[in-house]
């Protein structure tokens, strides 16, 4: 008895993202490919650090360096290497004139004086969580250059405000890897390949849920956190809702991303201006979940429409379903 056929012998795999990207590019008459290829460069960077963090318990980058970084924060190795990474790809690729990072204090110009973008990332968010083998994920916001093409790249390439993104998206390193990403057409997700070392499109068409059964914040800081959080989170509780909060901003917010529900980072008392920087954390998340059917905001506005003045600034964040932030946000006093 023949217990194989063609449709168990050779199954299709899918569309790579190098497909996809040119597909997806095809369709712009005035498409250069210079984004594309940004594309393909975060891409590649992020199966480095996808091997890096799968060998980092054999390979010694576990732990922290003994430093702190322009954040005052603690820098793990990992940070550390995913920072290099991500510079040296972009820097190869030659279309990101300068990049913005959270592990550096400045502008890092690439010498690709030619190159029409800038990029603003998180190299490797929830460092906290690598030496407890919990997903911790990158975080990426391409804009184009304002300053002249052919010298260096200004502030002012920066600092256009969360409306100029042209890009913007994600990678989860978990269970499996993931890219998610948009370029103000939906939003589309990827997974990557072990044994192939590609990216396939795995989720088309990602659209959040218009509610969800999850709210994530970290309730150590309730006392801190304004009266009409303290009150939506209440009633969160009282309808059952869960409480899931891993402490990964890319790992909660893809969780609530799929399944439906709503991050909260309000201000505290050690931190009242919020701890998330806008430039490479809530500017690409807040403008993902608009493509995705979601909302974001700092709770006086929508996120995209904060006029960004510095680097590493912060502000506050409210991400999600857009039913359970219309509920939040009923409650909040009236923007000033």
């Amino acid at each position: 008895m023949n217990l194989t056929s063609e449709n168990t012998l050779a199954q299709p795999v899918g569309t790579t993202l190098d497909r996809y990207i040119m597909r997806a590019q095809a369709e712009f008459a005035y498409a250069t490919g210079e984004l594309s290829q940004l594309l393909r460069d975060l891409a590649l960077a992020g199966k480095i650090v996808h091997r890096d963090v799968n060998r980092a318990g054999l390979t010694g980058i576990l732990g922290r360096m003994g430093q702190q970084n322009v954040q005052g924060e603690q820098q793990q190795r990992l940070d550390v290497e995913a920072n290099i990474r991500f510079i040296r790809a972009l820097r190869n690729g030659g279309e990101a004139c300068a990049i913005l990072s959270e592990e550096e204090d400045d502008i890092i110009q690439t010498g690709n004086t030619k190159g029409r973008y800038v990029v603003a990332m998180d190299p490797l968010d929830g460092s906290s969580n690598i030496d407890v083998n919990v997903s911790i994920g990158t975080i990426f916001s391409i804009y184009r250059r304002v300053s002249a093409v052919g010298g260096p790249a200004t502030r002012a390439d920066f600092l256009q405000g969360g409306r100029a993104q042209i890009a913007a998206g994600y990678i989860l390193y978990g269970t499996s890897t993931m890219l998610v990403y948009t370029t103000g057409h939906g939003v589309v997700g990827f997974t990557y390949e072990n044994s192939l070392g590609e990216f396939f499109l795995s989720h088309p068409n990602i659209r959040i849920p218009a509610t969800g059964p999850v709210f994530s914040c970290n309730e150590g800081h309730w006392f801190d956190y304004p009266d009409y959080v303290r009150a939506f989170l209440t009633r969160c509780k009282q309808q059952r809702m869960s409480g899931r909060y891993v402490g990964s901003l890319v790992a909660d917010y893809h969780r609530n991303l799929f399944t439906g529900g709503i991050y909260l980072y309000p201000p505290t008392a050690k931190n009242p201006q919020g701890k998330l920087r806008v430039l490479y954390e809530n500017f690409p998340l807040a403008l993902l979940i608009e493509q995705a059917g979601g909302r974001a905001e700092t709770g006086q506005g929508p996120m995209l429409d904060l006029v960004p003045v510095d680097f590493h600034q912060r502000s506050p964040l409210y991400v999600g379903s857009p039913e359970l932030m219309t509920s939040l946000l009923a409650q909040a006093p009236p923007t000033v």
